[in-house]
């Protein structure tokens, strides 16, 4: 059992919850993930690590109701317990000095984002953010990434906040304007598959990080497998950062349809 110590909205159905984990808190590295167990009989959610603060002994996860397990998650309060968190689980990032590194998060996939800002900017790197969403009120954690960023890029949908665009509208003008040596893409699969198609045009190295389908999240189910460089990867232990120009989006975007209710 894992404690809620904090719980904050960011909107009506994204909740930050701050947890009591501090095995996980003092192991974990960006990149890395947990699996999430509300209830005795609660579905494995896949929650990429936000946050930690090791004196705390706690994790930040950033949750999206969805579904039944996900609106379960988001429903509980600080005080309340998590039947169980398994983790640090996957791949750390790999962190070096890249030189300009760009790094583009939609929705919540900024909470992944973060640790990796941080630890890029740690690393020397000059990092350049790019944050994108539907509209001003779904743009998550815009005040942490701009402490650890040298520049940030607001994208909406709707132009209610920064620039009315896509966030490969945005990527495309930084890499315009001034070498990229590096480009991090974290967000829906539609998302990081464009993103993935605009670098790759220019050349530019680019690693996404996969949210699939998983289930036991040790590489035994063999649910969240993908195909990268023609190769079938398990993004559990072999990722979840990959080449995003080796990622066969759209097998995978076939395979999270999997469970989408049958039309009638």
């Amino acid at each position: 059992m894992n404690k809620i110590i904090e719980k904050q909205h960011f909107s009506e159905k994204v909740v930050k919850l701050v947890v009591e984990a501090p095995m996980i808190a003092r192991s974990r590295r960006p990149g890395h993930f947990v699996i999430v167990i509300c209830g005795e009989k609660g579905e494995r959610i896949p929650l990429t690590i936000a946050d930690a603060d090791v004196e705390r002994g706690t994790i930040t996860l950033v949750v999206q109701a969805i579904g039944d397990s996900t609106t379960k998650i988001c429903a509980l309060e600080a005080g309340d317990y998590l039947t169980d968190v398994v983790g640090p689980l996957g791949r750390a990032t790999k962190i070096e000095n890249y030189g300009t590194v760009v790094c583009s998060g939609g929705g919540v996939g900024v909470a992944p984002l973060l640790p990796i800002i941080k630890a890029m900017k740690q690393a020397g790197n000059r990092v350049i953010s790019v944050l994108a969403a539907r509209s001003k009120d779904l743009i998550i954690l815009e005040d942490e990434v701009r402490k650890h960023s040298d520049e940030v890029v607001i994208m909406t949908d709707d132009g209610s906040y920064g620039t009315k665009g896509l966030v490969t509208d945005g990527i495309e003008e930084i890499i315009k304007r001034e070498p990229v040596d590096l480009a991090v893409t974290i967000g829906p699969a539609i998302m990081m598959k464009f993103v993935a198609q605009l670098t790759k045009k220019y050349e530019v190295p680019t690693m996404c990080s996969l949210n699939t389908i998983m289930v036991d999240g040790t590489g035994m189910c063999g649910a969240c497998r993908v195909t990268v460089g023609g190769k079938t990867r398990f993004v559990c232990v072999d990722g979840p950062e990959f080449d995003a120009h080796q990622v066969d989006f759209n097998e995978m975007m076939m395979r999270l349809r999997s469970y989408t209710p049958a039309k009638r």
